[in-house]
């Protein structure tokens, strides 16, 4: 019964639990059972590490909370009683929120992030933290203060970054469920490479209160699963506006469940799909450019209008979210001062506040958020500002442009998620320009503030591993994604004859 409730997707257990078939603290109980199995596996094997905190006794008790509702006769939401693993970017008030930072270790805020709070008045159960890069530096979760997270399929692979954790805890099945955060494409990227779903939803889509700052022009919370329509689901419970957010906007939500219901039918005649021609070509593994092509195929077949179309600013887009970012960073990452929470290193009465902030600073902070944090405040600095940070600001318009044409044109946009499939654990760590570009097809959307999403589509042949197919749409047509992306999955479940994590080895399959 563990291992089947383990396997089921998040719309199976929420109706097994409505029905009456299994309780909420059985479903709960199985996926604990999992994380126990799999995420931190003794005598010399590596486990998982998808989770830097696992609350048990605070989700079996909401989960029991569930149960006792449900008993009651109350109405309760569409994804009441399931599990979800929780990005530690996100504040909690009864868990640790450390960022994937020794500067917060231990450090439990005094509330919930607005996320958050919608998915405990939902039902959802939070079963603990994920593993991330610090602060959301990073592409593949090597930056993770606390060591790495192993990506199932290949426990020797990276999962992603910087939202890593989270996409391994899904392909691992430790959790049905999960919450990530992009800011250059830290939801996607790692669905890709796990071969999971991921959505970036339109900027102010969904509330940032709560969510610990890297660029806060950029990051963004999105849902994340296994299916399209569970994504879906868990995307109309944490959408919508909120005051407390001074970036979320005040729209009606698109109703992406519908939308991914519709796309299951499989037919999507009137659709125009534009391909990006800048995002394709040299530097891309041939396997993901195989599995793209044979995805945007299926598109023509399933009644798609395929064009190409070039948005010809795009490639700059990763020098300038370069400049921008590392800017945003210096300035949010400047709280981090030993003087108000977190570590705090060398108060022995004897040295200055200037010394004890330098000391925390420099034993708290590991070398990304260092190198990103003095790349900042350089490009900020007098006399380089209008060089480096204002003109990343006028290239940021000039991609946002880009799209404004692109989308007169078609209905949504498609490129492959990454340029390559999940790299070995420790090959790209010393060169972060080679890492960056694990983000060339993402950053687009984040600088422009469009939604955007990943969805499986195949194995590169060279090693067997995951390649996602990405989708960009208009700002709040995020129903536009999950349309396509239903279509193409129910296209490849039936020609793979089930989901691409099937095809998973040892660790996300047993």
């Amino acid at each position: 019964m563990t291992e089947d409730l383990t396997r089921r997707t998040a719309a199976q257990l929420a109706d097994a639990v409505a029905t009456g078939e299994v309780s909420a603290v059985e479903v709960t109980q199985a996926h604990l059972d999992r994380i126990a199995t799999v995420d931190a596996v003794g005598d010399g094997r590596p486990g998982v590490h998808a989770f830097l905190h696992v609350d048990a006794e605070g989700a079996l008790a909401a989960a029991a909370d569930v149960d006792s509702r449900r008993a009651a006769g109350e109405q309760l939401g569409p994804l009441a009683g399931v599990p979800l693993a929780l990005k530690d970017v996100i504040t909690t008030s009864d868990m640790p929120t450390t960022a994937g930072s020794r500067i917060l270790e231990g450090w439990r805020p005094p509330y919930d992030a607005t996320i958050t709070r919608k998915m405990r008045a939902a039902g959802l159960v939070i079963l603990g933290k994920t593993n991330m890069d610090e602060f959301a530096m990073g592409s593949s979760t090597e930056n993770s203060a606390f060591g790495p997270t192993r990506n199932p399929w290949d426990l020797s692979r990276i999962p992603g970054g910087s939202g890593g954790g989270s996409s391994a805890a899904l392909a691992s099945f430790q959790a049905p469920l999960a919450i990530g955060t992009d800011t250059g494409g830290s939801i996607r990227q790692p669905a890709s490479v796990t071969g999971t779903v991921g959505v970036k939803p339109t900027y102010g889509a969904v509330s940032r209160y709560g969510l610990i700052a890297c660029a806060s022009s950029l990051d963004q919370a999105g849902p994340c699963a296994r299916t399209v329509l569970d994504t879906a689901l868990l995307h109309g419970v944490i959408a919508g506006h909120d005051p407390l957010d001074s970036t979320s906007i005040d729209q009606p939500v698109p109703d992406v469940v519908a939308a991914a219901r519709r796309g299951a039918d499989g037919d999507l005649s009137g659709l125009r799909v534009g391909v990006v021609r800048e995002l394709g070509g040299e530097g891309y593994q041939p396997g993901v450019e195989a599995r793209f092509t044979e995805a945007v195929e299926l598109l023509g077949k399933l009644g798609a209008e395929v064009v190409e179309v070039s948005c010809p600013n795009f490639k700059y887009a990763l020098p300038a979210y370069y400049l921008i970012l590392p800017s945003e960073v210096s300035s949010n990452l400047a709280r981090f001062d030993a003087m108000r929470y977190g570590l705090r290193e060398g108060d022995d009465g004897m040295r200055s506040a200037e010394e004890v902030m330098n000391l925390t600073r420099g034993a708290g902070f590991g070398a990304e958020a260092k190198r990103r944090i003095m790349l900042g405040t350089y490009a900020l600095s007098s006399g380089y500002y209008d060089a480096y940070y204002g003109q990343a600001q006028k290239v940021r318009t000039l991609i946002a442009r880009d799209f404004e044409a692109a989308f007169g044109q078609v209905d949504v946009l498609v490129s492959p998620t990454t340029p390559t499939t999940a790299f070995p654990i420790g090959e790209k760590v010393d060169d972060p320009l080679a890492m960056y570009k694990n983000d060339l097809c993402t950053i687009p959307s984040n600088m422009a503030g469009n939604a955007s999403a990943s969805f499986p589509c195949g194995l590169a042949e060279e090693d067997g591993l995951p390649v996602g197919l990405h989708v960009m749409a208009p700002v709040m047509s995020d129903d536009r994604l999950y349309r396509v992306g239903a279509a193409v999955e129910q296209a490849l479940v039936s020609q793979w004859g089930g989901y691409l994590l099937d095809k998973a080895p040892a660790m996300g399959a047993s």
